[in-house]
């Protein structure tokens, strides 16, 4: 099985920023959403499946094509001021993201009466240490075997015991008049497509040297995580409507430990805060790991640093300098906050405004860098490019409001 072999040799950049996608925020976020909506968030997460895919899958390709990062295309093709905003871009998502996934691993320790003070700093230089091994396929295989915790969502779903009635009833409703709702709808479009994610696919390609020959698995590896992190997403949108949406709607969450309650009265005590935990933290290590790795990436790509994972700590200082201190800063942040949940929602929102400028790059990039045989193919680039379109138009009409809500 040729073919079978070529694919699990390709395969993991895709399933890992995917994972790592369904970070804490986004969880945190589908739970609010579950909770306050019932299942009027469950489409637009099905919506979005094409929409995420596309996307990483013109990022993998541009990585592939052209074996170069995102932030040095940008450098070289737009200029140095144009790759310095981008590096902001970079910067300002994989900083809330960290912060995101730290309060995903507070709300843990939390869950088990460890306190924030021991829980951060032990966290940080464990993360600080998996980046230090000097090896991509290491870290790889640390973010997928960390990711896959969160799959517990899944059957979560079916043990929360859906009606299938309110289920048809909810997904057919869209409450687009109620700026509460659209807030929530913001956040999850924030959640599915960061910035940090483009960043991360198209160097982590080049870092394992996937090759032109392998583009057909990479589509694949993309597709499969794409699927798998909407699934977990729905599971946890489900989970919630089906639980405190049906009993409390519209009740608001103030906590990992809130949450782990609301399901306690149909997963019992033991098991909510078992499957919560391991699933929270699955996907606060990984995504805390691909952000972090995505940031010193994009940084090194727009400075010009040498920038690999494959080089020991030795010969790329600046790059491992700056993926440290991107934990240290996300850790400080979180010890410093106090409405952890919140903080976690308006991170996924600025992830969504900040899609105009991340997406913008990336279609200006597929039309202008690729040979033209290595570009999009009609009718796929136009499905592409609307997708793209759709969802800055989106984030840009909401702008105004969202910044005020």
């Amino acid at each position: 099985m040729p073919w079978a072999v070529a694919l699990i040799g390709v395969i993991g950049p895709g399933i890992v920023v995917m994972l790592a996608d369904t970070d804490a925020g986004s969880l945190i976020t589908a739970a609010q959403s579950g909770a306050k909506f019932g299942y009027q968030l469950v489409l637009p997460e099905i919506l979005l499946i094409p929409v995420l895919y596309v996307v990483q899958e013109m990022a993998a390709r541009l990585g592939i094509y052209t074996q170069q990062g995102h932030g040095l295309l940008i450098r070289e093709n737009f200029g140095t001021f144009w790759a310095i905003l981008s590096s902001l871009t970079l910067f300002i998502s994989s900083v809330g993201a960290l912060v995101s996934e730290f309060v995903g691993i507070v709300g843990v320790g939390e869950l088990f009466g460890v306190s924030r003070w021991l829980v951060v700093p032990v966290v940080t230089l464990f993360l600080i240490a998996i980046g230090l091994t000097g090896s991509y396929r290491s870290l790889e295989r640390i973010g997928i075997l960390v990711g896959l915790a969160e799959l517990v969502f899944i059957p979560a779903m079916f043990l929360s015991h859906p009606s299938v009635s309110a289920f048809s009833s909810g997904i057919t409703n869209i409450p687009l008049s109620n700026s509460n709702y659209l807030y929530l709808l913001t956040a999850n479009i924030g959640a599915v497509i960061m910035p940090w994610m483009i960043f991360y696919q198209q160097g982590a390609v080049i870092d394992k040297g996937i090759k032109e020959v392998s583009i057909r698995h990479m589509r694949i590896d993309t597709a499969i995580g794409a699927v798998v992190t909407q699934l977990i997403m729905i599971g946890v949108v489900v989970s919630l409507a089906a639980t405190i949406g049906r009993t409390h709607q519209g009740a608001n969450l103030a906590s990992v430990g809130a949450i782990s309650q609301a399901l306690e009265p149909f997963l019992g005590r033991m098991w909510a805060r078992v499957l919560l935990g391991c699933g929270v933290l699955g996907a606060s290590l990984v995504a805390a790991i691909v952000a972090s790795v995505a940031a010193a990436w994009g940084l090194g790509e727009v400075f010009n640093w040498r920038h690999s994972l494959n080089l020991k700590p030795k010969e790329a200082k600046k790059f491992y300098l700056s993926y440290s201190l991107i934990h240290v800063l996300g850790a400080i942040i979180v010890l410093a906050s106090f409405d952890l949940v919140h903080l976690a929602v308006d991170v996924e929102v600025i992830n969504a405004l900040l899609l105009p400028i991340v997406l913008g790059f990336l279609i200006l990039l597929e039309a202008r860098v690729l040979p033209a045989k290595y570009r999009l193919r009609a009718p796929y680039r136009y499905f592409a490019w609307g997708m793209c379109l759709v969802v800055i138009g989106f984030a840009l009409y909401l702008v105004p409001s969202m910044i005020g809500h």
